[in-house]
C-alpha cells in the first residue's frame, strides 16, 4: 500500500507541475462568487467542475482533494468569527471569571457574598403540532409531527447562584426592564439575599440591563445589589447559558405545546424539577485560559483586519 501511495505521489509531479498545483490551491482559497458563482462555498466536485471550465488543470476530483489535503484546505467547511469590539473585554471578562472563583476585586468573597448569573430566553413559541407526538417503540425514536400551528410566544427569565445552585425563574409575555425588574426582585427579596452583604448580578449587554443606566437602576431600588457586565459578544461566560442550553435540550425540543399556558407550564414546570436535582456548574475556563485565548485571537486578528 505503501508503494501505491508513493508511485501515485510521483505520477502526480511527473503530470502536474508545481505551478498547475499552486493554481489550483489558488482557486481554491478564493471565494465562489469571484468567479460569478452564485455559491457560499465550494464543494469538491464543484471545486473540480471550476478548475476543468477554467482551463487550470484537469486533474481528477480525487487528485485535487489530495492536493489540498497536503495542505490542509478545506473550501467546503465554514465557521464564524468575530472582532472584539469590547476595548475593556479582557479587564470585564477576568472580573467575571475571579467572581466564579469567589473573588472580587482582589478579595475572597466573604460567606455573606452571592454571585447570581441571569439572563432572558425571549420570543419562545407554543408549538401545537397537527398530529399527537409518538411516545419511543423497539426500533423506534420518539416521532413528532413536523407541521405545526403557532400558539404565541412567551419570555422566559432565569436567575441562577453560581456557588449554591440556587435556580429562580419566571414566565413573562415579553423581556424588558420592567420583567427583569420582577425577576431581581423575586431573588432580592429572599434569603439570604435578601440580608445578604452583596449579590453580584452578572448579566450581559441585552437592552433589559444595559448600559450605566441599568448600574443606577440596580443599586437605587437595592442596596446590597451590583450589576456586573459581560463584554459585548461574552454570553458564552455567563452561567446561567448552560441552564437554559439544558432546558432547551430537555424541555422544548421536541415541541409539541400547543398554548401559551401549556408552554409557560412546561417552562415553569421544568425549573421546579431542576432545583430538586441541581449542582453547581464544574466552571473550567479560568483566568489563565482567558489570557492564552485573547493572546491566540490577538496573533489573528492583524492578518483578518488586512483581509478586511
Amino acid at each position: 500500500m505503501r508503494d501505491c501511495a508513493i508511485d501515485r505521489a510521483r505520477v502526480d509531479r511527473v503530470v502536474f507541475p508545481p505551478e498547475q498545483v499552486a493554481a489550483v490551491k489558488a482557486v481554491a482559497c478564493e471565494l465562489p462568487i469571484r468567479y460569478g458563482l452564485p455559491l457560499s462555498r465550494f464543494s469538491r466536485t464543484e471545486l473540480h467542475r471550476l478548475v476543468i471550465e477554467l482551463a487550470v488543470s484537469d486533474a481528477s476530483a480525487s487528485t485535487i482533494w489530495r492536493w489540498l489535503h497536503d495542505d490542509a484546505l478545506k473550501p467546503w467547511q465554514q465557521r464564524s468569527w468575530i472582532y472584539r469590539r469590547d476595548p475593556d473585554f479582557a479587564a470585564k471578562a477576568a472580573r467575571v471569571l475571579d467572581l466564579y472563583a469567589r473573588v472580587f476585586d482582589g478579595q475572597r468573597l466573604r460567606p455573606d457574598e452571592y454571585v447570581i448569573s441571569a439572563d432572558e430566553k425571549s420570543q419562545l413559541q407554543a408549538l401545537g403540532r397537527a398530529h399527537e407526538t409518538q411516545t419511543p417503540a423497539p426500533g423506534r425514536t420518539i416521532r413528532y409531527e413536523f407541521e405545526y400551528e403557532r400558539g404565541g410566544t412567551l419570555a422566559y427569565l432565569a436567575a441562577w447562584d453560581v456557588h449554591h445552585a440556587n435556580l429562580f425563574d419566571r414566565v413573562e409575555p415579553t423581556t424588558g426592564i420592567e420583567p427583569f425588574g420582577r425577576l431581581v426582585e423575586q431573588v432580592m427579596t429572599t434569603e439570604p439575599y435578601a440580608s445578604a452583604r452583596t449579590v453580584y448580578w452578572i448579566v450581559d449587554n441585552g437592552s433589559s440591563h444595559a448600559g450605566k443606566t441599568s448600574v443606577k437602576r440596580m443599586t437605587d431600588r437595592w442596596e446590597n445589589a451590583r450589576l456586573i457586565h459581560l463584554p459585548v459578544h461574552a454570553s458564552w461566560l455567563n452561567q446561567i447559558e448552560l441552564y437554559f442550553s439544558i432546558l432547551q435540550r430537555k424541555a422544548l425540543t421536541p415541541n409539541d405545546l400547543a398554548t401559551r399556558d401549556a408552554l409557560a407550564e412546561r417552562l415553569l414546570g421544568f425549573g421546579e424539577h431542576y432545583r430538586q436535582i441541581a449542582r453547581p456548574f464544574e466552571w473550567t475556563f479560568t483566568r489563565q485560559d482567558l489570557d492564552a485565548l485573547l493572546a491566540r485571537i490577538d496573533r489573528h486578528e492583524p492578518q483578518l483586519a488586512l483581509a478586511a
